[in-house]
């Protein structure tokens, strides 16, 4: 059992310094942006990340607007 805990903690570890590489090497690196809104070729084509497509489909209706759509 702790052989397994101990071989985990390491294979962790050496993951964790495979990641960091990039960032410690390059001059102001930095780890990369994962989000949908800041890929170049999803913004073309118009794709957004949920959150911001419901936050823009909220705003551009009003309460009255959206009672009538749900009756």
């Amino acid at each position: 059992m702790l052989e397994v805990l101990v071989l985990s903690a390491i294979i962790l570890l050496i993951c964790l310094i495979l990641f960091s590489v990039n960032v410690l090497l390059k001059k102001n690196g930095k780890f990369p942006n994962m989000h949908v809104g800041s890929n170049p070729a999803l913004r073309k084509k118009g794709i957004k990340c949920a959150r911001t497509q419901d936050f823009e489909a909220g705003i551009q209706k009003n309460l009255f607007e959206r009672m009538q759509k749900e009756a």
